[in-house]
């Protein structure tokens, strides 16, 4: 029953672990899924609006445009602002 525990301990650290470091995402590139996951309090519908935005008016050039869309306030882009990145702006 140790064992177990210890496995549940490991695989749970290891979780956390990899979510702690993860790289923020890029909205001018991410997928709709891909924004949903990473940016906390933004669902698939709001997700597909971001990529919906930015197909057309072209790259987002900061992180507050984001509050263009409808359902998205600063409070949302306070929290997330390191889960948040503009790496590609072509």
């Amino acid at each position: 029953m140790l064992f177990r525990s210890n496995i549940l301990t490991g695989l749970i650290f290891s979780l956390f672990s990899a979510l702690s470091f993860a790289s923020p995402v890029d909205i001018n590139s991410a997928d709709a899924k891909t924004i949903a996951a990473a940016i906390s309090g933004i669902g698939l519908k709001k997700a597909q609006a971001i990529v919906a935005y930015r197909n057309e008016k072209g790259p987002f050039q900061t992180v507050d445009e984001l509050t263009n869309i409808k359902g998205i306030g600063a409070k949302t882009l306070e929290k997330n602002k390191d889960n948040i990145s503009l790496q590609s702006l072509n």
